[in-house]
């Protein structure tokens, strides 16, 4: 999966977009997961694989790969941009990265 495999017209890739810059859309987001992906329009499969937290298949379905790490963010915080954050392991633990982050 790469940057041209991206669907600009997926859901889930306006809701990374705007959760990340919205503290009321990302309050939302953390305190009711269905009302959000509901609010954007998400397929039943991107709801699946926003419940499991399924990178592989996000990207399969169209997300930016930008976004992918932005997705494991807004599950684990992500105020502090480091190697060792709950939403690096969450992120290489998904993309099956060997080692994990360290």
């Amino acid at each position: 999966m790469g940057i041209r495999d991206t669907d600009r017209t997926l859901p889930s890739n306006r809701m990374v977009f705007e959760l990340r810059r919205d503290p009321a859309a990302y309050a939302e987001f953390k305190r009711d997961l269905e009302a959000s992906m509901a609010r954007y329009g998400l397929t039943d499969e991107e709801k699946r694989a926003w419940r499991e937290v399924d990178l592989s298949t996000l990207a399969r379905l169209g997300v930016h790969p930008y976004f992918l790490p932005q997705v494991s963010r807004l599950f684990k915080g992500g105020g502090y941009n480091h190697n060792d954050s709950e939403a690096a392991r969450l992120y290489a633990e998904k993309m099956h990265i060997a080692g994990g982050a360290r």
